[in-house]
């Protein structure tokens, strides 16, 4: 049986604390709940069930913490922006370890102290911050290089300040098809 790599199911954001009918054969691979928006500004309906998720985008969800976010370890790439996160980002040190990227544009970081958690994650190459106040201070880029030295990009350039390519692991799709040749799907909610 052949399953899309995309699976589009709408569903109100009162309804995300129940997984949708998943058929055994299809692996979740991308979670996108961008405009769903959280009642109490928490992570709410995702479980460690989405061990196989590389991509969680959360955009403007009104998050207020990450606090509950479930062990991924296979998770990529995170986006966050347009929330109201402030700090809290210890829980991704212990919880998303082969994490990537993360976006954090439009939350409310005001210095880099804040930050600092993220130091605990060695595989992160791609930090966006744009829109954050922190990014208003004095020698902003510079001081996120020095505290996260395993950066590559800080809000898409590199510390020569060159922009980075589209080749660089930048893109938001997964193959098809895994190495074992099952097939991958994505589920997008609004």
């Amino acid at each position: 049986m052949w399953f899309s790599p995309l699976v589009i199911l709408p569903i109100e954001s009162e309804l995300l604390n129940k997984t949708p009918p998943l058929s055994p054969n299809c692996t979740v691979t991308e979670l996108v709940l961008d405009n769903c928006r959280s009642s109490e500004g928490k992570i709410e309906g995702i479980t460690e069930e989405f061990s196989n998720l590389e991509l969680l985008s959360l955009i403007n969800v009104g998050l207020t913490s990450v606090a509950d976010i479930p062990k991924l370890g296979k998770l990529k790439k995170l986006e966050l922006s347009d929330n109201r996160i402030s700090g809290g980002l210890e829980v991704l040190a212990e919880r998303l370890v082969n994490l990537t990227h993360l976006n954090l544009s439009g939350n409310k970081f005001k210095d880099i102290s804040t930050l600092e958690p993220l130091k605990k994650l060695p595989q992160l190459k791609s930090l966006d911050l744009f829109n954050c106040e922190v990014t208003n201070l004095a020698d902003y880029r510079e001081s996120i290089f020095k505290l996260l030295p395993q950066l590559t990009y800080l809000d898409g350039y590199d510390i020569d300040d060159c922009e980075a390519s589209d080749s660089d692991g930048e893109g938001d799709g997964v193959e098809d098809e895994d190495e074992e040749g099952e097939r991958s799907c994505c589920i997008c909610m609004w």
